[in-house]
């Protein structure tokens, strides 16, 4: 027999080469085969005649093979084997196409079912490439599993048959209680009915307690990781002097920028230390907040950091936070890669001797020898541009420490609940006041000239463009997509020649990429073509117009992103983007960014179109691989799941009631890959 722990390579019909191929699928033990679901299923048990079947779409068929197979060579490497059914009405001309296993099995005047596309005419009916299956057999539900290479969907259902029929019953998660409450069929039968299910109603119910399942250890994962951070405040603030530094500043700060700030102070009041994520859109004013935070810090005794992911932006964040509390007397510091090794030496001493109340800067402030006296609040800009022990070194530079993620990145609100399931969240949902709505067109590539003309009418009022591209060299797998290097050259050599035209990219050196940026901010460079790496960038307010080429590839947020880099001043902006695309989906896409500007509304449209793991891209956001559940349709669900958590962990915070064992186990193994 088997257990959920034995190796693929034992289960029957896989061994040491197909064991292989089913890694590549990330499956490597019976466990994780039963958890490889179907995508989608065949119901082969009901069959209709050709005449009862609409022409061009599958069908599904009881017929009898009349006439024996024919093979015809086509080609090298390509035979076909021709062979007719009847459905006692109809002759249905089969093909099959380089399949000599299958041709060789069939059997004339036996019984089949035939799945596949019908095309039918006046005087015959023909299906190319029909699954064909011996009737006795064939009229079930078939599981389609995704696959690819020579581990076909109809292999991995007869190894996954064959690991059922080995493995003893599955041991059961959740108790009774909670299945009666939430009505729920045991794990067992849900796994035997997920991969083979004898009616509609069983994949339902199947569905049903495997999202819940998979949702619950989620959430339990996240609150024993919530849980576990929730240590004594080292650095509890007393006195909110949030008031006073709004007196600092030459203009209001909006409702949300407040709210965020008491939030943030009020948690640092408490007994455990404060650990938010502080999410608002391009230009709502994170940066404010944070001043305000070390602010009150500054004022109450304490130190701070604020690591940002690139030089120009620390330098960035060193100016506007310094001038913004320039009249306080707070001694603050700028430490990156660039900084003069005197000084650095001359930073990490003033540190540790208590001298300097913030220090701004790039990862160097993580290394080693940087050194706090008292450090309280640490503050990270742009988060997901860090590594998960970046941002975890930088929080152990002090003892139990106020934390504040800032971020950009507009995240769809049901989908932070689960991502920052160990964050508290506060929301910036509303603009400064005087900032400039973008104009968002969406054009093909003729009007090329057009744009050229506009671009050049905005530089002679000494403004500036930047011009997006997805890709830095030429490709020659890719050649509609315009190259960030070829397409500077030839703007440069034709359309905007004799202008001043920069170029950047995520291969260059950092201290080359410093020296663009700077260019470009200090009006040096008129027109910037760049690839992504402007997403996080630094504001250049006489920047109004960004020309974003081949649109269609880039998600809706990161397009969103880009877009903010304009609109920073006073003048009207423009986004123009340029795309060939006939896919109506990608029109779509692009219509939003043209009708919206709330980055919350992009987000969930993209997330829809792209779901969660291309919304994300790199897995270092601590979100386990979620194998079944679905993070927009199954919001219910997941609120369910969470109320259950709670409860479980009312009762057994640890998890070490018999009961909640093989669910500790679980959630363990969701979690061993993933890094906070």
């Amino acid at each position: 027999m088997l257990n959920l722990d034995s190796s693929i390579k034992y289960v029957k019909g896989v061994g040491e080469k197909r064991a292989e191929m089913f890694n590549r699928l990330g499956i490597f033990d019976v466990d994780s085969l039963l958890h490889f679901y179907p995508r989608k299923y065949e119901d082969w048990t009901q069959t209709k005649s050709v005449s009862e079947s609409p022409n061009g779409e599958n069908a599904v068929i009881h017929a009898t093979m009349i006439t024996p197979v024919k093979e015809h060579m086509v080609r090298r490497g390509m035979t076909l084997y021709k062979c007719r059914f009847s459905d006692g009405e109809n002759i249905i001309n089969v093909t099959i196409f380089n399949n000599k296993y299958l041709a060789q099995s069939l059997r004339i005047y036996e019984d089949y079912i035939l799945f596949g596309k019908i095309e039918k005419t006046f005087t015959s009916a023909s299906m190319s490439g029909p699954k064909i299956e011996k009737a006795d057999i064939a009229a079930r539900i078939h599981p389609i599993y995704p696959s690819g290479g020579k581990l076909t969907s109809n292999i991995i259902a007869k190894v996954v048959e064959n690991a059922l029929d080995c493995t003893d019953k599955i041991e059961e998660t959740l108790n009774k209680e909670i299945r009666e409450k939430y009505n729920l069929i045991l794990l067992d039968k849900a796994i035997r009915n997920i991969h083979f299910p004898q009616s509609a109603e069983d994949t339902v119910q199947a569905r049903k307690r495997l999202i819940f399942e998979e949702l619950l250890t989620l959430q339990l994962g996240l609150l024993k990781l919530k849980s576990s951070k929730k240590k004594e405040n080292s650095y509890e603030i007393k006195i909110n002097f949030n008031d006073e530094f709004k007196s600092l500043l030459p203009y209001k700060l909006t409702n949300a920028q407040n709210r965020a700030i008491e939030e943030c102070i009020a948690d640092m009041g408490k007994k455990n230390p404060m650990n938010r994520l502080l999410q608002g859109d391009v230009g709502s004013g994170k940066t404010a907040v944070g001043a305000g935070l070390i602010y009150t810090i500054f004022k109450n005794g304490y130190q701070s950091a604020l690591m940002a992911p690139t030089e120009i932006l620390a330098a960035q964040h060193f100016e506007s936070i310094s001038k913004m509390l320039s009249a306080t007397g707070i001694r603050i510091r700028l430490l990156t890669g660039s900084t003069k090794a005197k000084e650095k030496r001359e930073i990490k001493s003033d540190l540790i001797d208590g001298k300097i109340d913030l220090l701004i800067g790039t990862h160097a402030i993580i290394q080693n020898d940087v050194e706090f006296k008292n450090l309280a609040l640490v503050i990270t800009d742009e988060q997901h541009r860090f590594g998960v022990k970046q941002r975890a070194s930088l929080a152990n530079k002090g003892i139990n420490i106020h934390t504040l993620v800032m971020s950009a990145t507009p995240i769809p609100r049901t989908l932070g609940l689960i991502l920052y399931g160990d964050l508290d969240i506060s929301i910036l949902d509303e603009l400064p006041p005087g900032r400039q709505t973008i104009r968002t067109d969406v054009v093909d590539s003729s009007y090329s000239k057009r744009i050229y003309k506009f671009i050049k009418d905005a530089v002679a009022r000494n403004e500036q463009c930047y011009i997006i591209c997805p890709m830095v060299e030429e490709s020659e797998d890719i050649t509609d997509l315009k190259s960030a290097e070829q397409f500077a050259e030839e703007l440069a050599e034709n359309d905007f020649k004799g202008y001043h035209i920069g170029l950047l990219h995520g291969k260059m050196k950092p201290k080359e990429k410093e020296n663009v940026m700077n260019a470009f901010s200090n009006g040096d460079i008129q027109i910037l073509v760049a690839t992504t790496v402007v997403e996080v960038g630094v504001d250049v307010p006489n920047a109004t117009i960004m020309v974003i080429e081949n649109a269609e590839r880039f998600g809706l947020s990161q397009l969103h992103q880009l877009r903010g880099r304009i609109g920073r001043g006073n003048k009207k902006s423009f986004c123009i983007l340029v795309s060939d695309s006939k896919s109506e989906n990608s029109r779509n896409r692009l219509a939003v960014m043209k009708h919206h500007s709330d980055g919350f509304k992009i987000a969930d449209e993209d997330l829809k179109a792209r779901g969660p793991g291309d919304f994300f891209g790199e897995k270092q956001h601590g979100l386990p691989n979620l194998k079944i559940a679905d993070m927009l349709e199954d919001i219910e669900t997941l609120h369910l799941a969470q109320n259950c958590a709670r409860e479980i962990l009312e009762k057994d915070n640890n998890l070490d009631l018999p009961e909640n064992r093989v669910l500790c186990r679980q959630i363990t193994k969701m979690f061993r890959d993933i890094q906070y």
